[in-house]
């Protein structure tokens, strides 16, 4: 890929759509990973061009993996406009509370990795909850910061993750690792920066939402090495499946068609099936 054009034709996209839509503001999650923070340099030109404030905010809980808030801050701090961290923990007991009582959701006996997997999608719906509301408050939109493997693996959270606009939505996670590094090299000129963004790159990938210790404990049981090397092998398996190449049974090809529901979401019965 030629990665100037690629960023270039990006930032021309979205700098069209904020025209064409009047937005007064771009607002996005950052979790201290290399998806948001691509997400972060990809928009701050377009922003600054336009005038308006790109708005960050950090929503950590005490799921995170160590180093994250860290980098979020950092990350934040330098390249956005306005940041904050709030930390979402209070908001996430108090809905836990709610719900426990009437959906039995904690129920005893219940597997420690679907609780987990309850309480994220819980944590994850609340951070979105908050970026929508200022996206509504400052005339803007929220950015979404999925890319093309975790669509492809449904490793998102229905009504929680997925944005308003997606710049890298349709990017293999190797193409963000590589844009990312792209941009290191030829357009940040602050040694600082460049050192946040290098720390991005070289952690491991998580969710921050307490369900595993990496995405590639999830996603890819067995795998020992880095996140980056790790997805470099997902993304082959993901190709293979879009070629019609794939043994089923390989856990990555097996979460592909396990999470078919999501990418049907919302399903809407047909006109044709209703008035037949």
């Amino acid at each position: 890929m030629n990665y100037k054009r690629a960023v270039d034709n990006i930032r021309t996209e979205l700098k069209r759509y904020l025209v064409k839509g009047n937005l007064q503001s771009l607002v996005m999650g950052i979790s201290g990973g290399i998806d948001s923070t691509l997400c972060v340099l990809l928009a701050k030109p377009v922003c600054d061009k336009l005038n308006i404030p790109l708005i960050g905010r950090s929503l950590p809980t005490s799921t995170n993996a160590k180093g994250e808030n860290s980098r979020a801050k950092n990350i934040g701090e330098a390249f956005c406009s306005q940041f904050e961290e709030v930390d979402i923990q209070p908001g996430f007991h108090a809905f836990s509370s709610m719900i426990a009582s009437s959906s039995g959701k904690y129920a005893v006996g219940m597997e420690d990795t679907k609780e987990n997997i309850l309480d994220g999608n819980i944590k994850a719906r609340i951070r979105m909850i908050l970026l929508y509301d200022l996206a509504g408050s400052t005339d803007g939109l929220v950015l979404s910061t999925d890319n093309l493997s975790e669509y492809l693996l449904g490793f998102w959270t229905l009504h929680g993750d997925v944005g308003d606009y997606g710049m890298i939505q349709n990017l293999w996670k190797t193409e963000v690792y590589e844009m990312a590094e792209w941009i290191v090299e030829n357009e940040l000129t602050v040694l600082e920066e460049k050192m946040m963004v290098g720390d991005v790159i070289d952690a491991d990938a998580t969710d921050g939402l307490g369900i595993s210790k990496t995405d590639l404990d999830q996603i890819l049981p067995d795998w020992e090495g880095s996140s980056r090397d790790g997805y470099a092998q997902v993304d082959l398996i993901l190709q293979q499946i879009q070629e019609g190449r794939i043994n089923f049974e390989n856990p990555v090809a097996a979460r592909h068609v396990r999470t078919h529901f999501k990418r049907m979401n919302p399903y809407n019965i047909s006109r044709n099936e209703i008035i037949k």
